[in-house]
């Protein structure tokens, strides 16, 4: 085609997408991170399928051109009849956003405390309790007192989403915190990612918001283990014959679970049916492993009648996301200039550094440290959570108050 197209025509300009037998220019997954690559290497426009110029247009300084046809791409590469380059475009899309507002749960007050430091620091958590109690609805309501998004991390989000081919039609950038729900039945590869092809799996889905996993020990022991290196890494690597791949995996785990098979071990008004033994091994289906990866261990117990039937509201969402902004502003300006930007994300020299003691918070940690028998790892996190609590309180040192509440989030009841 060097006789018919002007070779200046296609100078510094990639082409993508897929042709199909009648000319047309069918989706292709994928289109943004390929786009920014483009950008990256230099090129100065590209040409993509009409149905995805809207989400290419999302990468700046590079000029998007909407092709329907091979026959409109042959004339307007010819000169005979131009396509209007896509302009710029930023529209919103909720993927899996707050259903429930915090100020419409009632009682559970302590509860609603810890998804607040959780959410304030990026920090994993697991709710236990009897049936009905609220720990569903509560881990819905998680995503209304979240941060916003900023725009890089809305860009991260979506690139994840275009490449897993599930990002809304006509809807280019996705602009809140995604909420991932996956059923206990989940595979390992629809978790943690796989197929001929790899494609990103839930954890990688929730990257930047929040991977939800409702009844916690009914997932496959294999499921959950494979949890264990992403919690640590911020990344999932799927290994092929042809190659690996790597997919961010940033989310925040809130795992909500029974205490025992029947649901009710420990309620104060239904008694529990299973067996001793039978709770043991129920419980201990979570490896201590995992659950010394997780900061917050809440227990929520049954609500009351007069609670329930109390016509005042709550707190807002609106009103505790505030206050997680600007715990979250606290760290940004702590951590500028590095590539952590939450204190869940501190590294062991971060933590020695921004999370001094005085004399009696090592007095408190020592102690707790031997009736707990609290790992190096647990340790680093009891620390990094106080730090969080400080954050909230706008304390620039760790309290004896902040530190006796993050050691109170330590698991009691659940199997180490």
């Amino acid at each position: 085609m060097n006789h018919l197209v002007p070779q200046q025509a296609v100078t510094s300009s990639l082409v993508i997408g897929e042709l199909a037998l009648d000319g047309k220019v069918r989706h292709t997954r994928g289109v943004l991170p390929m786009a920014a690559m483009a950008r990256q290497e230099g090129f100065q426009q590209i040409f993509v399928p009409e149905c995805d110029a809207s989400e290419a247009a999302l990468v700046p300084d590079l000029e998007v051109i909407p092709v329907n046809s091979l026959e409109d791409l042959y004339l307007h590469l010819s000169g005979q009849r131009l396509i209007t380059p896509q302009p710029p475009t930023v529209q919103d899309a909720e993927i899996g956003g707050a259903l429930t507002d915090f100020q419409e749960i009632k009682g559970q007050e302590h509860v609603k405390r810890a998804l607040e430091v959780a959410a304030a620091g990026s920090h994993n958590v697991i709710m236990s309790g009897s049936p009905g109690s609220g720990k569903t609805l509560m881990a819905r309501a998680l995503p209304g007192i979240l941060p916003r998004i900023s725009l890089d991390e809305a860009l991260d989000v979506t690139r994840i989403y275009s490449v897993a081919d599930q990002l809304p039609a006509d809807v280019p950038l996705i602009r809140t915190r995604p909420f991932r729900s996956p059923h206990h039945t989940i595979s390992h590869a629809g978790l943690v990612g796989g197929g001929n092809w790899p494609r990103p799996g839930e954890i990688s889905l929730a990257h930047r918001g929040v991977l939800f996993l409702d009844e916690l020990p009914e997932f496959g022991q294999r499921v959950l283990e494979v949890l264990r290196q992403p919690m640590e890494d911020k990344l999932v690597t799927i290994s092929r014959a042809q190659g690996s791949l790597s997919f961010p995996a940033n989310f925040q785990l809130v795992a909500a679970m029974n205490p025992c098979p029947c649901g009710y071990y420990g309620d104060p008004v239904k008694p529990c049916t299973c067996a001793p033994g039978t709770i043991t091994k129920y419980q201990k289906r979570i490896s201590g492993p995992l659950l010394d990866r997780i900061d917050i261990h809440i227990e929520v117990p049954r609500v009351d009648y007069e609670k329930l039937s109390d016509q005042r509201l709550g707190e807002p969402s609106a009103v505790i996301q505030a206050r997680v902004e600007a715990a979250r502003e606290r760290q940004r300006l702590r951590f500028e200039g590095s590539d952590i930007t939450c204190n869940a994300d501190m590294r062991p020299a971060e933590v020695r550094q921004f999370c001094g003691l005085d004399e009696t918070g090592n007095a408190l940690v020592r102690s707790a440290m031997r009736q707990l028998q609290l790992s190096a790892r647990a340790y680093h996190r009891v620390l990094k959570l106080a730090r969080t609590i400080a954050d909230l309180a706008a304390s620039d040192t760790i309290q004896p108050q902040n530190l006796a509440e993050a050691l109170q989030y330590r698991p009691r009841t659940l199997i180490n």
